[in-house]
């Protein structure tokens, strides 16, 4: 049985712990030894309970003032630190449940700047949605940036140590056979849900779809998560109950094995993000039991089978042969040793190089983490967006209509010239970017731009975590201009695109940016573009149905009232609730009814000759 975290962490600091009241025991007893004083026994108990936290407002102002020191040395100022209670301790009873995603920096930067400093459990942070400062992080000074020894520990157990993307360096059709097999089917489902007379979880809906095509795609086993049906509302008695791969109230039955997958990967996730928010001192929130153990038993045990066939499958064609890397030692991140052929899996790809199942294990999890969870993001909030603005939706359907027609299937050349469609998606990674947050660690003292007219530079201890926000700075009225809260996927058509982003790139980082910009994008956005030529071909309308959604899952009322929030002009225009783990996703699921299209039955006639 693993030892409690809890008390590994109470035992790796009890020798820091152990400092303060060693020293008080030190002067008492010289004080009694040599001076022949008598201290009162209170006094004495007295002074061992404060000498910690004593202890530590020294050592945070020593070092508060050595930060300062350096700073004043390199002729800049410390970011402006985040208000809050002493060493941030009251992020840790934070309402996360009513908190809209970075929300509440956003208030404080409209005043304060694009970057500052927040503290929590004495530990500095810095944050920022300064385009200048992230590209500094991502690119000009990438070298000084790393994601960091603590952050790697606190992804590891879900994700791994590395990321090995080879197959996104060109378009394959085998690629758009698995979008097209996998939406169709997606897609009948949902139709049948809906004449049930029900809405339908349009996110739980498309996150089958992106697992089921990231399964094939990765491993060559559709896990075909579909199958295990579709979940129901609240407030519809269906004859069965359903599964969902988000929280729902409606999970009753036996999960089928994909979905049991899922739940585990999603339950890692959420605990791998608090884990981020806590840092080093995560396992006081876990103190008697790992949160991951579990959730990991449950995605090895699903994985592992698969990994353990493919390898000896490589085996038997590497004694005839055919398979492995010849002529090289057999490197995992030596990608381009050899040729990605059409139809191969990634996991048939990395079998050539290793049969370790850890490494394995952990590039699958990386890029499903990176695909799959990110394309349902994509795709739900580009159907909320859809459901909110109808003339979006009827001008992006008129140009599916008029390129691809109602039924066709469509293809990389079509995409080329479908620039609404484009602009629809990128408008939607705009104001809800799939990972909002990413983070790094400073190896040197650094300088950040401060957006504040007039003042000096902004100073980085070396060591910092280094935070950067995408949703704070896609949001922002100064770099994108009056409207900029406004979903009007025209401003990546019209004049606003070079006034804007064609001067300064940086305000639009959806897929991050530099040496680790994302290699998968086209990935993302043919996969995306596909599921939603093949949905708006089938359906002409969206609407959502907040009868449907789970009553804990619809905003709070303070999104409306609340001063703050009314002054960012984020919240009183939502009617989900989004969340974020590790990726964006709505809170209690995207809820909508659709309309079938007239003109798909027409199409399909037409091609038949009756038309």
């Amino acid at each position: 049985m693993p030892f409690p975290p809890g008390i590994i962490y109470l035992a790796t600091h009890l020798p820091k712990l152990l400092v303060p009241p060693l020293f008080v025991y030190c002067v008492k007893f010289t004080a009694e030894s040599y001076l022949d004083s008598r201290i009162p026994a209170w006094l004495t108990t007295l002074t061992y309970i404060l000498s910690g936290p004593v202890f530590l407002t020294l050592l945070v102002q020593y070092r508060d003032y050595c930060v300062r020191s350096q700073a004043a040395a390199h002729g800049a100022v410390l970011p402006p630190a985040l208000p809050g209670s002493i060493g941030g301790l009251h992020m840790l009873f934070a309402k996360v449940k009513d908190m809209y995603p970075a929300e509440p920096l956003a208030s404080f930067m409209l005043e304060n700047g694009y970057t500052l400093t927040i503290r929590f459990l004495f530990q500095d942070r810095i944050m920022t949605a300064e385009p200048e400062n992230i590209k500094a992080i991502l690119a000009t000074s990438f070298p000084d940036f790393e994601k960091g020894p603590e952050f790697q520990r606190l992804v590891e157990p879900l994700l791994g140590t590395g990321m090995t993307r080879p197959f996104f360096h060109r378009e394959r059709i085998s690629d758009f056979d698995n979008f097209d097999s996998h939406a169709t089917n997606a897609i009948a489902r949902f139709k049948a849900r809906l004449r049930e007379g029900c809405a339908a979880d349009f996110q739980d809906m498309v996150a089958r779809f992106t697992m089921d095509t990231a399964s094939s795609f990765l491993f060559g086993k559709d896990v075909r998560s579909l199958d295990a049906g579709l979940p129901y509302p609240h407030n519809f008695s269906p004859p069965f109950s359903s599964e969902s791969t988000f929280p729902s109230s409606n999970t009753t039955r036996t999960p089928h094995a994909s979905t049991a997958f899922a739940n585990a990967f999603q339950s890692a996730q959420t605990i791998t993000a608090l884990r981020t928010r806590l840092n080093t001192h995560w396992p006081l929130a876990e103190f008697w039991k790992d949160d991951l153990i579990e959730p990991m038993r449950v995605v090895r045990g699903f994985l592992d089978p698969i990994l353990k066939e493919a390898v000896e499958k490589n085996r038997g064609k590497v004694g005839s042969g055919e398979g492995g890397v010849k002529g090289k030692e057999k490197d995992v991140n030596a990608v381009e040793d050899r040729q990605v052929l059409e139809g191969e899996t990634l996991l048939d790809h990395l079998v050539n190089y290793t049969d370790d199942p850890i490494i394995l294990r952990d590039e699958i999890l990386n890029i499903t983490a990176a695909g799959r969870d990110t394309t349902a993001a994509l795709l739900t909030f580009t159907v909320y967006m859809l459901a909110e603005h109808p003339k979006v939706l009827s001008k992006l359907r008129e140009e599916i209509l008029r390129e691809i027609g109602p039924t066709a299937r469509p293809t990389y050349d079509n995409f080329r010239d479908m620039k609404y469609l484009r602009a629809v998606l990128n408008e939607t990674l705009r104001l809800y970017p799939p990972v909002p947050f990413n983070v790094r660690t400073a190896l040197k003292p650094t300088l950040f731009h401060s957006n504040i007219k007039g003042s000096p530079a902004l100073f980085v201890p070396a060591g910092t975590r280094c935070g950067f926000s995408t949703i704070l700075m896609h949001r922002r009225t100064d770099l994108w201009g009056p409207d900029a809260l406004q979903f009007d996927p025209e401003r990546f058509l019209d004049e606003r695109l070079h006034k804007y982003l064609t001067p300064n790139p940086f305000i639009f980082l959806p897929f991050n940016g530099g040496p680790r910009i994302c290699l998968g994008q086209q990935f993302a956005y043919h996969e995306a573009s596909f599921f939603l030529v093949r949905l708006l071909q089938t359906f002409s309308a969206i609407s959502l149905d907040p009868d449907a959604q789970p009553p804990d899952a619809r905003p709070p009322g303070k999104w409306k009232t609340d001063e703050k929030m009314v002054k960012t002009g984020w919240t009183s225009h939502e009617k989900i609730r989004p969340r974020s783990h590790l990726t964006m996703f709505v809170y209690g699921g995207l809820w909508v009814r659709m309309e079938e299209a007239a003109d798909k039955d027409e199409g399909k006639q037409a091609q038949a000759g009756f038309v």
